[in-house]
């Protein structure tokens, strides 16, 4: 034979521990000796003989076998130690590990641990992409284990194509949570977002999308801006909000109207531009006013007292210098910040970590959570348009009648609304509809995109409320119609909905000099119908010199369904008000 088969190396050279301690083993050691003999005995005779010793097979007859689910994003890195973590045949303190990792989205498995209906497969050891799944998850389920230690870190980072970056700050400024906000304003018509859309991950799903909505509101809280602002930006996102972290890095180099900016993991910025290689590479944008990171908690969730020390031998393996700069190799940085020769400052990326941000306590984070679920949920609505005869008054100094201005603020108002909407338009006027009937279903209530008599719904009820015209001789008639309303719209009450009737007048509140309901009648009756398990929510807005007059009775309905009422002094104050509207389905029913 040409040279000695070393059975107690390694390929990399390293000794296996294992090794001396199964040597003393009387079974297995005496199994040698007969081997030996045996190979002599051929060399006697002048035949080749060849050893082949598995190096493995020795541990992997007892080994403990350790389950690692990691978030997909880390899964090459976590696997290529668990293989060398293998190959070595360390002790765990009775015996080998066998690691296997799987890769699963934080969010199924964090859903399943809380109970909510993921699918989680068997696993002994989880590596989300942040603490922030784990403290969902404790807040549902508290047996979940808390995190040992953090493996890695990876900044979320606003970013953009390398192409439009210089066109970029020209717009947008320097990156910045502040600058963000004021792009997805929806109030503010004329700000940064005519140039600049913003695209979102869902924070639902992404925990750099969760991150970037709490860094966005703490940033926003601390410098005084206000909750209709927040709001407006929440809405805004929830219409450009993209799933996937790999379809938002792919969709920054489409050109369109408006420059697109995204939110990412810095690490999700480098794994793209390394595996797409696209053609202009992304570039990770730090904000001003820092930022909070991704820390890949190690949570142990085995039950068996051997699994868990193997977890724990693993976990620790994760620490090792060897296991971090494969990591940093794959652009993450270590737990406290440090980068590896993948993060420099070439492209954008800087070697220095960025300024975190403290991280928000759980109920801050359940707070978010909830105020996005909310803000996502879709709109049912239908308005109520006051065409009496005072709607045909001129208002002083306007040119417009109180009907052209109530209309240009209800279309106005319909805009924020995305095409996922039902909407429906009602007018209302003593007798509008035949004797004693107080109101006439113009466009039923349905989604916006559903095609009504060959025209969209959402252009159909911008059609209508264009050309409306007020009735010169008819009354208000309101009481009723808002009876018929709410009846209405609570036997086709949606749960998945925000459930509300607009109603737009000029103030004068109940006019029905043929009888009809009172007012102390349709209190009582909103009162008794209204379910706080399905919430149908009103909402007045009133313009023209004649709405203080009513704005006691108008409160009182409103209190009664834990809606809100408004008075409207001209059109640019319309997109606060919805805002508000907005910012109040957060609390609904509750306000």
């Amino acid at each position: 034979m040409g040279g000695r088969h070393r059975t107690d190396e390694l390929d990399d050279g390293y000794t296996s521990p294992r090794e001396a301690s199964r040597r003393r083993r009387g079974g297995r050691g005496k199994v040698l000796v007969p081997l030996a003999g045996s190979v002599a005995f051929a060399v006697l005779l002048g035949v080749a003989a060849f050893v082949i010793v598995n190096r493995d097979g020795g541990c992997a007859e007892d080994a403990t076998g350790l389950r690692v689910t990691v978030s997909p994003d880390i899964h090459l890195a976590v696997s290529q130690i668990a293989e060398r973590f293998n190959k070595a045949g360390r002790e765990d303190g009775g015996g080998c590990a066998s690691v296997k990792v799987a890769k699963a989205a934080s969010a199924t498995v964090a859903s399943g641990l809380g109970g909510s209906g993921g699918k989680v497969g068997a696993m002994d050891l989880w590596i989300p992409d942040s603490s922030l799944w784990v403290t969902g998850v404790r807040a549902k389920n508290p047996s979940v284990p808390e995190p040992a230690v953090s493996v890695a870190q990876s900044p979320v980072v606003m970013v953009a194509s390398g192409s439009v970056v210089p066109n970029l700050k020209k717009s947008f400024g320097d990156a910045s949570w502040t600058g963000m906000i004021n792009a997805t304003n929806a109030a503010n018509v004329d700000g940064p977002g005519r140039k600049v859309r913003v695209l979102a991950l869902d924070p639902a799903l992404n925990s750099a999308g969760l991150g970037a909505l709490l860094a966005a509101a703490g940033v926003a809280t601390a410098s005084g801006v206000g909750d209709e602002q927040l709001v407006g930006a929440m809405k805004t996102l929830s219409t450009s909000t993209v799933k996937d972290q790999g379809a938002l890095l792919a969709s920054l180099g489409v050109k369109g109207r408006r420059v697109p900016l995204g939110v990412s993991s810095e690490q999700g910025v480098w794994a793209f531009n390394n595996t797409k290689k696209p053609e202009v590479p992304a570039v990770p944008l730090y904000p001003a006013e820092g930022t909070f990171n991704l820390d890949y908690p190690a949570v142990v969730t085995a039950q068996d007292a051997g699994v868990r020390k193997a977890a724990e031998a693993f976990v620790k393996e994760l620490g090792t210098p060897a296991a971090q700069k494969t990591l940093q190799d794959q652009g993450f940085r270590t737990p406290d910040g440090e980068g590896g020769k993948a993060i420099s400052d070439a492209d954008g990326f800087q070697a220095e970590a960025p300024q975190a941000l403290p991280t928000p306590d759980p109920k801050t984070v359940a707070s978010m959570s909830q105020s996005w679920s909310r803000i996502n949920l879709g709109t049912r609505l239908v308005t109520l348009l006051d065409v009496s005869g005072t709607m045909a008054l001129p208002i002083p100094g306007t040119g417009l009648t109180r009907m052209q201005a109530i209309s240009r603020i209800a279309i106005e108002g319909m805009k924020p609304f995305p095409n996922g909407s039902e909407m429906g338009l009602w007018e209302f006027s003593t007798h509008l509809d035949g004797k004693g009937v107080d109101y006439r279903e113009t466009v039923s209530v349905g989604p916006l995109t559903e095609t009504v008599d060959g025209v969209l719904r959402r252009n159909l009820i911008n059609q209508k409320l264009a050309g409306v015209q007020a009735r010169a001789t008819g009354d208000t008639g309101l009481n009723d119609t808002l009876a018929a309303a709410y009846r209405m719209m609570k036997d086709g009450y949606k749960s998945d909905k925000i459930n509300t009737i607009l109603i737009m007048t000029d103030g004068a509140g109940n006019d029905d000099p043929d009888g009809g309901m009172s007012n102390q009648e349709l209190l009582k009756l909103l009162k008794d119908e209204f379910d706080p398990e399905k919430p149908v929510s009103i909402l007045i807005i009133a313009f023209g010199p004649d709405a203080p007059k009513g704005k006691r009775q108008m409160d009182a309905i409103a209190k009664a369904t834990n809606g809100d009422a408004y008075i409207v002094k001209d059109i640019l104050e319309i997109r606060k008000v919805f805002l508000e509207g907005m910012k109040r389905r957060l609390c609904s029913p509750h306000c």
